[in-house]
């Protein structure tokens, strides 16, 4: 299972609602495993659904969510892995993190975590809003809300990530409040059905994204080859721009010219973020060719050979240089080594 808000969501459904506790990462300074928004439940019978760090402080967070339902109340927790007297301490990643552990009761509606999911399986995006406990007594009006884009009432500048507000407080209301961004799983559509297509769809799903595979030959893009994956047995010309709409990124695999070609065709016409074309450079230049389209057709990054540099020829290999390649897009991530971003 990933780690997605869905798949979180999905799985505490699936189960009682009550004497769940939700753990909500709300401020990192310096490094930490996970960021400010990160989620994860609790159960006082010992079952937990999610991570919020690399598996450091979860067994301590695991103490708090008792307390939690015990008094009923919003614990809050901070880890500093600089004090050599926290339980952190040598275990983290060197950073400050600050959580908010809720208890999730038919009183607070389940923080409106049923609403969430309900959003987000719909495929709509949606801001998540918890209102903090006060520093001073540890209160909370243990109030969320779910609230659409469109009705966002704050600048949605600077919303790309879990921000903490500050509002003039109401009497006994806390002034600040967490808001989160969800957005719904990302979409891969998958041109063609072949054997190695299986590794890319799997991968992909274990990175918690919706796996479309896209083939009109009848001996490929078997069902049960491609389990959990949406199968599409149509040519690319006859998707409609409903169907297309629905993606993120798209992969071209079908080592056909002319099929590779019409479905370039058609993904040119696109605003998808992703295109990649599998094949050396000179292949790329005849689908393109056979397709009448050019490079600066597609909306996003077209990547042809598809992939990033990561050496390795089988298709797990080519898989995992392909998704490398996709999520850093995907995420607006600067495709660098990580010790030149991190402190």
């Amino acid at each position: 299972m990933s780690h997605h808000v869905e798949d979180l969501l999905s799985e505490w459904q699936a189960a009682p609602y009550d004497d769940w506790v939700l753990a909500v990462i709300t401020r990192v300074q310096g490094s930490a495993y996970r960021k400010a928004g990160a989620m994860m439940l609790f159960h006082p019978l010992g079952k937990s659904i999610g991570l919020v760090s690399g598996g450091c402080l979860e067994a301590d967070l695991k103490r708090h969510a008792q307390r939690a339902i015990q008094y009923d109340t919003a614990v809050q927790v901070i880890y500093d892995a600089s004090d050599e007297t926290d339980v952190s301490y040598q275990l983290g990643c060197g950073g400050i993190v600050e959580l908010v552990l809720f208890p999730l009761t038919r009183e607070n509606h389940y923080l409106e975590l049923p609403l969430l999911a309900e959003y987000l399986n719909a495929g709509k995006p949606v801001f998540y809003e918890l209102v903090l406990p006060t520093q001073d007594t540890g209160s909370s009006e243990l109030v969320a809300k779910v609230v659409s884009p469109e009705k966002m009432h704050y600048p949605k500048s600077g919303f790309t990530k879990a921000t903490l507000v500050t509002r003039a407080p109401k009497k006994g209301e806390s002034k600040h409040r967490l808001v989160i961004p969800c957005r719904t799983r990302f979409h891969l559509a998958i041109f063609g059905g072949g054997l190695d297509a299986q590794p890319v769809t799997k991968m992909a799903q274990q990175l918690g994204w919706r796996v479309t595979v896209i083939d009109e030959r009848t001996s490929y893009a078997r069902q049960y080859d491609f389990p959990y994956a949406e199968i599409i047995k149509q040519k690319s010309t006859q998707l409609t721009d409903t169907v297309l709409s629905r993606f993120d990124a798209a992969i071209v695999m079908q080592h056909n010219l002319d099929l590779d070609a019409k479905a370039l065709q058609v993904l040119s016409l696109t605003t998808i973020d992703f295109v990649a074309l599998l094949g050396p450079p000179h292949r790329r230049d005849k689908v393109l060719g056979k397709a009448g389209v050019t490079i600066q057709d597609f909306h996003g990054v077209f990547s042809a050979p598809a992939g990033l540099a990561l050496g390795g020829e089988l298709p797990e290999s080519i898989a995992l240089s392909i998704l490398a390649q996709c999520h850093g897009v995907l995420h607006q991530a600067e495709l660098t080594s990580l010790d030149r971003i991190m402190t």
